[in-house]
């Protein structure tokens, strides 16, 4: 059986997480179960396993813009989470066996830019699936909380999103903004395949440093390569 190879982290750098069900079946069935989610979220913050940047649940996948100033700590307190979190999901639904499928996908993320585009990425996920016409429509995501329309105890916003702006209500209008702007062809694909090749999205420049320093190539692979983003 070939060697699962390490996951990409660096201390302080954030990280794009998804974790999809098997068989791309529902990982929430109802509201108590995005309810019970959210509570072991908070409590794997609690912990200081890592820091929550951005987050949408969806039927299927979840995803989350996370980082933390430990090694290891994101792929440990995910993986808590997600093993308390399947426990009470099969006993409440009187169902077993795995829900989701291995285990979760990531890539690093570089500042600016590109962070940003993350950010988008994720908090539009329920327009782009035609959930919602609009991101602030839908409740189980941190877009309430960015845009500063409600205080949500589970974010901290990262350097790069408070230095839209100096003050919160300004901020919140910044980003809104940022949100209505179009997401082209090439960030989306950008963002996709990165994180389906576990691979660290940025600049050749971020790139080389993670290369450097982890020892191991991480751009993307033959099929393409990354695509850049413009300046936010």
């Amino acid at each position: 059986m070939p060697r699962r190879r390490p996951r990409l982290e660096l201390p302080g750098v954030p990280m794009h997480v998804t974790q999809r069900g098997v068989n791309r079946g529902a990982v929430f069935v109802d509201d108590e179960d995005r309810t019970h989610y959210m509570s072991l979220l908070a409590e794997t913050a609690a912990t200081g396993a890592l820091v929550i940047h951005a987050y949408v649940l969806m039927s299927n996948p979840v995803h989350l813009l996370v980082s933390s100033g430990e090694l290891g700590s994101i792929s440990s307190g995910l993986r808590w989470l997600g093993q308390c979190y399947v426990q009470a999901f099969n006993r409440r639904h009187r169902r077993s066996g795995p829900l989701w499928e291995g285990r979760f996908k990531s890539c690093l993320v570089d500042s600016d830019a590109y962070l940003l585009a993350v950010y988008r990425y994720i908090e539009l996920n329920p327009v782009r699936a035609a959930m919602v016409d609009a991101p602030n429509r839908y409740r189980w995501s941190s877009v309430h909380g960015n845009l500063g329309s409600l205080v949500d105890p589970l974010l901290t916003p990262h350097d790069c999103f408070m230095a839209l702006e100096r003050d919160n209500r300004a901020r919140g209008d910044a980003y809104r903004d940022w949100l209505q702007e179009a997401i082209s062809d090439e960030e989306l694909a950008a963002i996709r395949q990165h994180l389906a090749q576990e691979r660290a999205l940025g600049s050749p420049r971020f790139q080389q440093m993670v290369e450097k320093t982890l020892g191991r190539p991480v751009s993307l692979r033959a099929r393409g390569r990354p695509a850049r983003l413009s300046p936010a």
